[in-house]
């Protein structure tokens, strides 16, 4: 009997201690928990998604990167907060930084790119480096590349044609100091707000307008409750996926080199998916009911300009100009 019972006790004693090696050896030493402001349609998620998988299967589960969309952990602001206090771990964000540094403002100032080749010299040059520079320093975050988030434009429940068409519209804007002072010189009601507010406020009269790229009002559903995209293409602008500065520096070399490595893999899947989902969006919202409004787009450069440059400080004023001669230059 002793004999039988050894048989059988013993290979499930094996298989009991195997499991709880497998286990301990499937817990990761980094769990990366990650605040993003987009639902899981949006090439943002897909792409973080994708590096989630491309991390974890080159660290050999060392690292987890988990997602968390549709601010469920938190909007943006809040999101930067919690990974300065090491809570929570990556976000992306771009120009909501000039809470922490002025030269972010360059990520979506209005109306001074004109499209992505503007844009990407702006994010290889002298502005780009600084900004990641100053990331670091001054908002102990770490860029690991880019998302390109295609030109902004303003939707709303009538037509806009002109800025004078815009005469005391309640627009809901980020909380950046360059699109208050924007929409305020054009003529609306700049009213800041968070993201995930956006859509019951349009639809109780709270805010009459918001301004955002195609993938982010299809994504949002805002055709459920706008009439007219009107096609100011006031921004061309980016974001960027970010890790805390202090988390990352807790990562050993070999695996910083490969959730850097991720991170420009990252960057270019979700170029990918950007360009395949920037003409078919537009084809979806149409479909959806919204009509597309051609608008004067120089009248309302032209009436924002000196609000925009008044609006920065000395220092960004002498970016602000050779980045403009630079854009002039290379037309």
């Amino acid at each position: 009997m002793a004999r039988f019972l050894a048989k059988i006790i013993i290979p499930i004693c094996s298989i009991f201690l195997f499991t709880q090696c497998e286990t301990q050896k499937k817990e990761p030493e980094f769990l990366m928990r990650t605040a993003l402001l987009v639902n899981e349609d949006h090439a943002w998620y897909k792409a973080f998604a994708y590096f989630a998988e491309i991390v974890e299967e080159r660290s050999e589960g060392r690292i987890k990167v988990e997602l968390y969309p549709s601010e469920q952990l938190a909007k943006e602001i809040e999101a930067i907060r919690l990974i300065q206090a090491e809570v929570i771990d990556m976000t992306t964000t771009g120009s909501t930084l000039t809470n922490w540094f002025e030269v972010a403002t360059f990520c979506e100032l209005p109306f001074l790119m004109r499209d992505s080749t503007d844009m990407n010299r702006y994010i290889n040059g002298p502005v780009g480096r600084l900004m990641e520079e100053e990331m670091i320093n001054k908002a102990g975050l770490r860029a690991l590349g880019h998302f390109e988030r295609g030109p902004r434009h303003l939707t709303s429940n009538r037509p806009i044609r002109h800025p004078d068409d815009l005469k005391g519209l309640i627009v809901r804007v980020p909380n950046v100091p360059a699109f208050v002072t924007t929409w305020g010189a054009l003529g609306a009601k700049p009213t800041p707000m968070a993201f995930s507010e956006v859509f019951t406020s349009l639809q109780q009269g709270t805010i009459e307008a918001q301004e955002n790229p195609f993938a982010m009002i299809d994504n949002a559903g805002f055709s459920e409750v706008q009439k007219y995209l009107n096609l100011t293409g006031h921004v061309i602008s980016w974001v960027y996926p970010v890790v805390g500065e202090k988390q990352f520096q807790k990562l050993p070399p070999d695996l910083q080199e490969i959730f850097l490595q991720a991170g420009k893999e990252m960057q270019a899947y979700e170029h990918q998916l950007y360009l395949e989902n920037e003409k078919n969006v537009q084809e979806k919202l149409k479909a959806d009911g919204m009509q597309f409004i051609e608008v004067d787009q120089e009248a309302f450069a032209k009436k924002s300009e000196k609000a925009i440059y008044e609006s920065l400080s000395p220092e960004m004023q002498k970016i602000y100009r050779e980045l403009k001669k630079e854009k002039d230059n290379a037309k």
